[in-house]
């Protein structure tokens, strides 16, 4: 029989290879709507297009894992190797804030062009330049990287509102997807440090129910704001990422470079 520590190891130096080849992050809802009374079960997952593996429950992986309701917050706790990552039973009726900060991890490039292709995908073309300014090589240098996820869930009626949960950059729902009429349109806030953050690219990451995977993307405002179009019955990813430089040192194996990524997780009901 296969024990439970030979089926986490093997899980972890998968999602170890998964990590580091891979770009979004996300908390996937097994269900965005419960009846009062059933547990939360959500994925931590790590991928790209929407699609991608779930990490399991491990404390080392994350500075906060927290289920905030109303005005109390409840911190995620489980069993090393849990998957999903959140199984707890509901804190009550209404909306609900699953809550997920990452510890800091590296990302090693070899290559420029690797580098360069991030960058200008994610909306940072100067950043290029800025490294070359900087006197950086360009192969076999550092990027740090943190990650603040939430995702919506209505537990019963599912009423109530997002707020500011407090990360250092993080969406915040202007309206609530499961009881306000959104007229396809799903107004949210991008903050940073808890400001808005203007002029930031948005990634929107669509699922319909079935199956077919969409990417567009939007700018916020001078107010941080923007209008994500939404459809009945898809599941939606907002993902907007921030890179900043660190005064590292490439040949001590320092980061040169930050990035912190916020993401959203919702689904509009039919």
């Amino acid at each position: 029989m296969i024990c439970r520590s030979t089926i986490l190891v093997a899980t972890l130096l998968a999602l170890a290879g998964a990590q580091a080849a891979a770009h979004e992050f996300w908390i996937a809802p097994e269900r965005y709507q419960v009846e009062v009374g059933r547990k939360l079960k959500a994925h931590i997952r790590v991928g790209d297009m929407f699609k991608g593996p779930g990490n399991v429950y491990l404390p080392d992986n994350f500075a906060r894992f927290d289920v905030v309701h109303g005005g109390s917050t409840v911190p995620v706790k489980g069993r090393l190797g849990d998957l999903p990552a959140l199984q707890m039973p509901a804190p009550g009726e209404g909306l609900v804030i699953a809550v997920y900060q990452s510890t800091t991890s590296n990302v090693h490039y070899m290559e420029w062009a690797k580098f360069a292709k991030f960058v200008n995908r994610k909306g940072f073309p100067d950043a290029l330049v800025r490294h070359k300014e900087r006197g950086i090589r360009q192969q076999e240098f550092l990027e740090a990287y943190r990650r603040f996820a939430k995702s919506l869930m209505a537990v019963g009626h599912g009423r109530g509102s997002d707020r500011d949960v407090g990360l250092e950059t993080e969406f915040v729902a202007e309206a609530n997807p499961y009881t306000d009429d959104l007229q396809g349109k799903f107004p949210v806030r991008l903050l940073y440090q808890g400001k808005p953050r203007s002029g930031a690219q948005i990634e929107i990451f669509s699922r319909s129910p079935e199956g077919e995977v969409g990417l567009k993307r939007t700018t916020t405002d001078a107010h941080g704001r923007a209008s994500i179009p939404v459809k009945a019955g898809h599941e939606y990813l907002l993902d907007a990422v921030l890179i900043r430089p660190l005064d590292g040192k490439v040949e001590e194996r320092q980061a040169v470079w930050e990035t912190l990524w916020a993401g959203l997780t919702f689904r509009v009901p039919r």
